[in-house]
């Protein structure tokens, strides 16, 4: 899985598989990308800014029940 946010776009995107998608809008500024066998590829989300209320929501990404099988441990994130 990859999440990357663009600051000049205020788009995030979160690439669960690289493969070739079909997108569907879901909500103004939303989008879902689902591969062909149907199941979700990806999301992309447009004026994130505003949805969320500010970028310090980046600065922080929590997994939880996954890989080490830690919950709750923080990743560390570049600023």
């Amino acid at each position: 899985m990859k999440i990357t946010y663009d600051a000049e776009a205020d788009a995030l995107s979160i690439v669960f598989a690289e493969t070739t998608v079909t997108t569907q809008h879901l909500a103004e500024g939303i989008a879902a990308d689902y591969d062909e066998a149907g199941c979700l590829a990806g999301l992309e989300i447009l004026d994130v800014r505003s949805r969320l209320g500010s970028a310090d929501t980046f600065r922080r990404i929590i997994l939880e029940g996954v890989g080490s099988g830690v919950t709750g441990e923080a990743v560390p994130t570049l600023e």
